[in-house]
């Protein structure tokens, strides 16, 4: 990976520290982004948190979504020309997205809004990052070879337990200098899903199955970022560097910190809220970015109340939030009906931690070495008040996942997807006096099978009659959307059984399995 420290920033320039306190010295927003993961296995994070005003926050409800974005960046001191970040916004957020407010926020009651996310072109909530930090990435790379800091090319690579991975694939291909190898569980994800990724069209792109869970890939893709011997291989012989569109990478998080910001704006310009009052968040969480970008809102001046993280039968991060121990020693992977959830190594948390102990990466280092080595840590008493004074956490079982979806239908006549079902009912059992804002982070047919069940009262993992189970995931989306009083599905998931499958290789799980398809791949 490319490695230029910068020891002094311009005026009003932020620099990135790592989490672990292995850099030795703090880089640039660009180099952040094209590095991907920090020396020494560590996350970056800014080195300052921007704060804005409560008059800087409701005013952004009169720009467009593109515009809303690019004013924190700006605010994040990032180092690309104003003009730069405002041209890039504007390609991220535009007709790639079916509503022209990019993430428009639906209120089921007066203290219940669901902030929709799934506009994009994958309709998963991953696009509002990946539809931004491909163009970001892209002008990284030039900035850093305008200034001879840059040689290489590079190579995407991309663990998924089903979302991350179509959205990175439609964010990066075709793309200059950058190829993308994505891979994901096999048999772990939904038809469509799979199909979205198999099917992806583009040059520069590559799709494994991979035999096992979704922490099997993201361990191994860690691993092969961490070892220098395959990084200078890949150098060497082919002039690529490895770089990540996980939220691992600050240029993912950072989209995702714009749409909280944006709500709250939001919502008091639709006079659902009054400018000033707290607003709790509640958010499906497996992987904790999604729920740590609403901290950092919070942080930057946002008036967030109580952040609810909402967890499935995977519920290692509810029992972190509500014990202070994050323990997988002896924790089952369980197969749920919310599959991006399927998570038992929580990589964000790593960021969240570090921000609660006043940045001791000392602390963080032990702690992640801990649950490398022995698969627990625990945190210290202070640590642990700190994360109960912003957090609290529930978790939702496979069955009751379902009930939500057919509750939601007939209640509100709005369609949840299994992962807002999740959150939905979390949100429900933890709310207080504060409205809630859920973040939806999937469209309904993206998950067909398991709110057919929802619909129909079967059990989660029940067996689908004959003749549903005949039908693909088109098919059977089709049919609910029918059953359902004729609801719209997304082009791009209703076009995927005429689109014709590009990739079908299965590989091991091991980092060994994944460096050599890897390699291969460059070799293509």
């Amino acid at each position: 990976m490319t490695n230029v420290a910068s020891s002094e920033a311009p005026a009003g320039q932020n620099l990135y520290i790592d989490t672990r306190g292995c850099c030795e010295a703090p880089v640039p927003f660009t180099e952040a982004v094209v590095n991907g993961l920090a020396q020494g296995g560590g996350l970056y994070v800014p080195e300052r948190i921007p704060q804005l005003s409560l008059d800087q926050i409701t005013g952004l409800a009169a720009l467009p979504y593109a515009q809303r974005a690019a004013a924190v960046y700006r605010a994040f001191g990032i180092d690309l020309p104003d003009e730069e970040i405002d041209r890039l916004m504007e390609r991220s957020y535009g007709d790639n997205f079916d509503d022209e407010a990019i993430c428009p926020i639906t209120s089921l009651d007066d203290k219940t809004h669901v902030l929709e996310l799934w506009h994009g072109p994958t309709s998963a909530f991953k696009d509002m990052a990946l539809q931004c930090l491909p163009q970001f990435f892209s002008a990284s790379a030039s900035a850093l070879r305008e200034a001879g800091a840059l040689d290489h090319e590079f190579l995407i690579l991309v663990a998924t337990s089903g979302d991350t991975g179509k959205a990175a694939l439609e964010g990066f291909k075709d793309a200059d200098g950058v190829r993308i190898g994505v891979l994901f569980p096999d048999g772990g994800v939904s038809d469509i899903q799979r199909k979205q990724m198999v099917t992806t069209t583009g040059s520069n792109v590559q799709v494994w199955g991979v035999r096992g869970n979704f922490d099997d890939c993201q361990t191994g893709v860690k691993r092969a970022f961490s070892d220098d011997a395959f990084a200078r291989r890949l150098l060497d012989e082919h002039a690529v560097a490895l770089s990540s569109a996980n939220s691992i990478n600050w240029g993912r998080l950072m989209p995702q910190i714009v749409y909280y910001v944006s709500s709250y704006a939001e919502l008091v310009a639709q006079g659902k809220l009054e400018a000033g009052a707290e607003l709790d968040v509640c958010v499906p969480t497996g992987n904790f970015g999604n729920i740590l970008a609403a901290w950092y809102a919070k942080a930057m001046g946002v008036p967030i109340g109580t952040l609810m993280c909402a967890s499935n039968e995977n519920r290692v991060l509810a029992d972190f939030i509500n014990t202070g121990t994050y323990d997988i020693s002896d924790r089952p992977f369980v197969t749920t009906p919310s599959p991006s959830m399927d998570i038992l190594v929580s990589s964000n948390l790593e960021r969240q931690l570090f921000e609660l102990t006043g940045r001791d990466a000392q602390a963080i280092a032990g702690w992640m070495r801990d649950l490398s080595e022995e698969r627990r840590f625990r945190v210290d008493a202070d640590t642990f008040a700190k994360v109960r004074a912003d957090f609290a956490a529930d978790s939702v079982d496979n069955d009751e996942c379902l009930a939500v979806i057919r509750e939601a239908l007939d209640e509100h006549d709005y369609l949840l997807d299994p992962h807002t079902a999740v959150a939905y009912r979390v949100a429900q059992n933890l709310r207080g006096e504060n409205p809630v804002l859920i973040a939806s982070t999937a469209h309904w047919a993206k998950f067909g099978d398991n709110v057919y069940r929802a619909l129909h009262g079967l059990d989660a993992g029940a067996p689908l009659p004959d003749d549903v189970a005949k039908l693909t995931g088109c098919q059977l989306n089709e049919l609910i959307a029918r059953e359902t009083g004729g609801r719209a599905i997304p082009a791009g998931l209703a076009s995927l059984d005429t689109m014709p499958v590009r990739f079908s290789a299965v590989i091991d799980g091991d980092v060994e399995s994944i460096k050599e398809a890897a390699a291969g791949f460059l070799t293509r």
